[in-house]
């Protein structure tokens, strides 16, 4: 499985994702998001799903970025086009896979700002080469294993959140699926990206790095629930405590001699 986590906040985008992958009963370490330099314009690109397919496509998109005769001048353009090169794949090795017993997979975040953006977009692509554009309503997507770094995403992050903020929600996002799914681990690679800049940032980072945080964390949810107020439960457990206690179990007389009897 994969977690690759795009945010769109008012300042700029982020974006995180581990780097394990599982085949069978293998592990490996290997890279889910890329950043492109088009012209003096920055955009990355995370991806999960067949590594393969994944690959392919990636390696046709960097193609047509290098052609000087292809211009995208907004972000949803160069999004159409990457979505042309996953349709390309599919034609080309959808049957074989299929006929493997292998589903065409792929789902891909990409955002960033080109030359005619009035700000910075983040989209989410699917398989069949459509997209949606992530906005102010639900600032983020997770493609991948989603279920349980959800929750904190919707709870704590909002549009109008510093980007300082955006990123710690997003490393406890996860961090929850970190400690939940075995097939999410470190290192994770984080993208920053600032409204109306000319480029990216991108920083790994290895499980020691966040040791103090994920403890911190971990003690502020315990002490949090040890002081939740819910005075209303103290009728329950007072009924449960004037409870009387349990009739001690009877013996069972029985004819067979134990091994302490004489025989």
């Amino acid at each position: 499985m994969t977690f690759c986590l795009g945010i769109k906040v008012k300042d700029g985008l982020i974006g995180i994702a581990d780097t394990r992958i599982t085949t069978g009963a293998e592990c490996i370490t290997a890279k889910k998001v890329t950043l492109h330099q088009y012209g003096a314009y920055p955009m990355f690109l995370m991806t999960s799903g067949l590594r393969s397919v994944r690959d392919k496509a990636l390696t046709y998109f960097r193609e047509v970025l290098e052609d000087e005769d292809n211009r995208f001048e907004k972000l949803y353009q160069a999004v159409n086009e990457f979505g042309k090169q996953i349709r390309r794949v599919a034609g080309e090795d959808g049957e074989a896979l299929k006929k493997g017993g292998l589903d065409f997979n792929i789902h891909a975040l990409i955002g960033g700002q080109l030359e005619r953006d009035k700000e910075h977009m983040l989209f989410l692509l699917y398989p069949e080469g459509n997209w949606v554009e992530i906005g102010e309503g639900t600032p983020y997507h997770i493609i991948g294993s989603a279920r349980y770094g959800k929750p904190i995403l919707d709870r704590a992050l909002h549009y109008e959140a510093p980007m300082d903020f955006a990123m710690k929600v997003g490393f406890l996002a996860f961090d929850a699926t970190f400690q939940s799914a075995t097939d999410v681990s470190y290192p994770i690679d984080v993208v920053l990206y600032r409204f109306n800049t000319s480029g990216m940032v991108e920083q790994r980072y290895e499980k020691d790095d966040f040791r103090d945080a994920a403890s911190a964390w971990q003690e502020h949810i315990v002490q949090s629930v040890h002081h939740l107020p819910m005075g209303q439960l103290d009728s329950v457990f007072a009924k449960s405590l004037n409870l009387p206690p349990r009739a001690a179990p009877r013996a069972v007389k029985t004819d067979m001699p134990s091994k302490f009897d004489e025989i």
